[in-house]
């Protein structure tokens, strides 16, 4: 996958949240030819729906790709992951070509330039159709989501859908419940996602301890009318167990079914006018 970017340098990050790369090694894939690589996969089901997927903090998307692999295939929808720089094969000098480029270690700014470079990598290397992809960000992945469904909104460029599983209303708010955004804060969610013009579902596991539960409801209460779906909160799941949780009761497949045949059914709306 080639993905061009341009990447910006920020602040590290902390509060347990914060970037914790693991250096674990995952399909290969998704390097540009100006000297930042970012790693990724993408998986060609032949669908007119396509999930571009931000994971979590602690792990990157080696740890993801056996289980979206199966989960693209049983949903029939395409499936590209990318990575964060600084993270698995993304990091420092090891995810360069070009040794005389500043190294480069995890920030909101440079995540915010993934997120970018693998949506146009979709939309303009193989061709996708914007109104056919679907954003999905889990935890910390929710904040490049955000950002990019709030980005599309502001340019006038349609989405599918966005998807939050386990989303943080700020990085400070996972600790302390500040009512706005304070200087330094970052992955402001709920700056965001107010402007976002695609139906929003949330998933969030009502016994979390990481980012409590009450962040996901915050949010729902910020989608605008028109693109609220009804969420899915998880009785008995934490943070890192709703997948599990979900599918052991079968509950997973249906709800996504649900809201992918929703998201069909706009799309169609939406071309007729």
């Amino acid at each position: 996958l080639g993905l061009g970017l341009g990447l910006g340098l920020g602040l590290g990050l902390g509060l347990g949240l914060g970037f914790g790369p693991h250096p674990n090694p995952y399909p290969k894939g998704g390097y540009d030819d100006i000297g930042y690589e970012i790693p990724a996969y993408f998986l060609d089901r032949g669908s007119n729906l396509t999930i571009l997927f931000s994971h979590g903090n602690a792990e990157d998307i080696g740890y993801s790709f056996s289980w979206f692999s199966e989960l693209s295939q049983a949903l029939g929808v395409n499936f590209m992951a990318y990575e964060y720089t600084g993270y698995g094969m993304a990091r420092g000098r090891f995810a360069m070509r070009r040794p005389d480029l500043p190294r480069l270690e995890p920030s909101e700014e440079a995540v915010y330039g993934d997120v970018e470079a693998a949506f146009r990598w979709l939309t303009e290397v193989k061709g996708i159709p914007s109104e056919q992809i679907i954003l999905y960000g889990r935890s910390l992945g929710s904040g490049p989501s955000c950002y990019m469904a709030q980005k599309c909104a502001r340019e006038g460029v349609k989405l599918a859908g966005l998807i939050l599983q386990s989303p943080l209303l700020s990085i400070y708010r996972v600790t302390f419940d500040f009512r706005f955004t304070l200087p330094g804060d970052f992955f402001a969610n709920i700056d965001r996602i107010g402007e976002v013009e695609a139906p929003v579902f949330i998933i969030h596991g009502v016994d979390d301890p990481i980012v409590p539960f009450w962040h996901g409801q915050a949010l729902l209460r910020a989608v605008s009318e028109p693109y609220r779906v009804k969420p899915m909160w998880v009785r008995g799941a934490g943070h890192n167990n709703i997948e599990v949780l979900l599918s052991l009761d079968r509950r997973l497949m249906p709800a996504l079914r649900e809201f992918f045949a929703k998201v069909r059914v706009r799309r169609l709306g939406v071309a007729r006018d």
